[in-house]
């Protein structure tokens, strides 16, 4: 029986939906086993998607579905007791579950579980395996196991092979391999889909969205059709020289109807690409957990603002750089109880994960309550590995030298484990914080803890810009780094140290024109100031010609990569404008313009 895409590509949303509900409701379970309610709903979960796998014919799915759906009808009926080793050979079976739902939806038959874990499932059953409750034993080789399989399945593998060798261990594999080739897992989707477009059946191609809001964007394509009308009405008027006064003024009707209309249109479709961060921030309890396990620590994990909104692609670009910063908080921030009970602290730490939106722009905070960052030990760590001079070092204050974890090649372990240590991690979350088009700074007191705060757009496609005038040539500069536009006039330029400055209110900030980021030659006196904030960084650059704001698109220059351009879009006279990566060229290029330097350029020279 041939099924068709649909089935296939709704069976695979869902069951990714439902897997994650089940995760998050496990480590809820562990602190609450006596939970009905929790326990009901995740045998349901597994129910439906035992019986989602046996519509598409996964029938190893089903039988590992059905198992693990069996063990929590033996805990909600109390004949079974839900343990923490119990439960690490439950999230072992959600981990291959997640596995066979990526190979169904990549177009591969999902292999079979290992079958040590098939046969621990059915010993749980039978009631003939012991399960230890091991809380007290956290550094087990089945805690590392579980942990090891979680995040094999984080990253989807481009082989069974590969997904394989990455879950089972050393004495499994070979079994393992033997399972593959007895069993069906060599079919593709396409022998059960013949017609099926299974290399496309992907749910990061796939989202849900609220039918209110198509609704919206299909009145307001309604509405945009009857002004397209109008307006060819009106230029069959204007060719055919029956164009009046009354016809003109329906033009500039029609024309600011329009622009209404086609702006209400574009923050529409932009909505119809959001989603809660919460579909991101669910897979995090599982991961705290296996990873405090591993440490042997006890860490509750405090989710806030799971309902704020994020653009879909930006929610996906996420992932790696919080499950970075939630790892590192408890592998470095995160005390042993021993450590915390001899400070006074409760047993457990507390890793809080919030989200807002604020204007146009998302904040994201990561903080722990754990012993904190010592400034001085950064300054040490980076002087021992060659990263910093002594008197670098020193000449940085407690502010500057947190920055240093940002470093590549920096790490404050002494020895290398699965978790960190190998200094790499800390500058690449920066680096991919960055490629949205957003920051990261980090506070941090010694013995109370330490708190990463993230600042993302709501949007990556859409960027509010100002669009300024250097050498002629339009510049749209990103509006988040700007805080307000001054005039200049010669004498509210000033001399200190011999650079060009500028009083603002009681700050003095320095002034450098444009041009002068740019790597071009300063051919006249700025006529206006804009006043940039980046980081800690505060400056005043000097433009040409201030033309206003908008909201672009950016495009990027293909095949050219030019240091501190974000990307180009048009104007609407179709001229290219660049956009300027403002911090990149501020790292780049940024110093204070000596001020016979810019006396030297003609106030009012063409």
């Amino acid at each position: 029986m041939n099924y068709p895409n649909e089935l296939l590509n709704d069976f695979t949303i869902e069951a990714r939906e439902l897997i994650a509900n089940v995760d998050e409701a496990l480590v809820l379970l562990e602190k609450d086993p006596e939970n009905r309610d929790i326990l009901n709903k995740v045998y349901r979960w597994f129910h439906t998607i035992k019986g989602g796998a046996g519509f598409v014919n996964a029938t190893t799915l089903v039988e590992l579905c059905h198992n693990t759906e069996n063990i929590f009808d033996k805990l909600r009926n109390g004949q079974l007791k839900l343990t923490s080793s119990l439960l690490d050979v439950v999230l072992q079976s959600t981990a291959y579950i997640h596995r066979m739902i990526e190979q169904l939806a990549s177009g591969e038959y999902p292999t079979s579980a290992d079958p040590s874990l098939i046969s621990r499932l059915a010993a749980i059953l039978d009631n003939q395996l012991e399960l230890p409750d091991p809380i007290q034993d956290t550094g087990t080789n089945q805690s590392k196991h579980t942990l090891r399989e979680y995040h094999a399945i984080l990253t989807p593998a481009n082989s069974r092979d590969t997904v394989t060798e990455q879950i089972s261990d050393g004495k499994d594999k070979d079994a393992t391999s033997s399972n593959r080739s007895t069993s069906p897992s060599s079919m593709q989707i396409e022998d059960l889909f013949p017609h099926s477009l299974s290399k496309h059946v992907n749910g990061e191609t796939t989202m849900r969205v609220e039918t209110t809001r198509l609704d919206y964007v299909l009145n307001l394509s309604g509405e945009i059709g009857l002004i397209r009308n109008r307006l060819i009405s009106i230029r069959g008027d204007i060719l055919g020289n029956r164009a009046t006064a009354v016809t003109y003024k329906a033009l500039d009707e029609a024309v600011g109807l329009l622009d209404v209309l086609v702006t209400d249109l574009q923050n529409a479709v932009m909505k119809t690409r959001m989603q809660p961060i919460g579909r991101l921030f669910q897979k995090f309890p599982r991961i705290v957990r296996d990873t405090a396990r591993q440490l042997g620590r006890e860490v509750d994990l405090i989710i806030e603002g799971a309902e704020t909104e994020l653009d879909k692609t930006m929610i996906e670009e996420l992932g790696d750089p919080l499950m970075h910063l939630l790892r590192n908080a408890i592998d470095h921030g995160i005390e042993s109880p021993e450590e915390r009970s001899a400070a006074g602290k409760t047993i457990a730490g507390t890793i809080r994960l919030h989200a807002e939106q604020t204007g146009d722009q998302i904040h994201i905070t990561i903080a722990d309550d754990g012993r904190g960052i010592d400034p001085e030990k950064l300054r040490q760590s980076a002087t021992r590995k060659g990263l910093l001079s002594n008197e670098a070092a020193s000449s940085l204050d407690d502010k500057q030298a947190l920055q240093l974890i940002f470093m590549p090649g920096f790490s404050t372990k002494e020895q290398v484990s699965d978790i960190s240590g190998r200094g790499v991690g800390m500058d690449v979350v920066r680096t991919n914080i960055a490629r949205l088009n957003g920051k990261i700074d980090i506070e941090s007191i010694v013995g109370n803890g330490t708190a990463f705060h993230i600042t993302l757009p709501l949007t990556l496609a859409i960027l509010p810009v100002l669009i300024v005038k250097s050498n002629s040539y339009p510049i749209a500069l990103p509006l988040t780094v700007v805080r307000e536009i001054i005039p200049i006039n010669s004498p509210d330029i000033h001399e200190v140290s011999g650079k060009a400055t500028m009083q603002i209110r009681d700050e003095v900030l320095p002034l450098i024109p444009l041009e002068i980021l740019l790597g071009w030659q300063l051919h006249r006196i700025p006529r206006y100031g804009i006043v940039i904030h980046v980081g800690d960084l505060r400056l005043v650059i000097g433009i040409e010609e201030f033309v206003g704001r908008d909201d672009v698109v950016i495009k990027p220059v293909q095949g050219l990569k030019v240091r501190g351009i974000a990307g180009a879009t048009l104007s609407g006279e179709g001229d290219v404008i660049l956009i300027v990566d403002i911090e990149e060229l501020l790292n780049e290029r940024a110093r204070p313009l000596p001020m016979a330097e810019l006396l030297a350029s003609a106030p009012i020279a063409a």
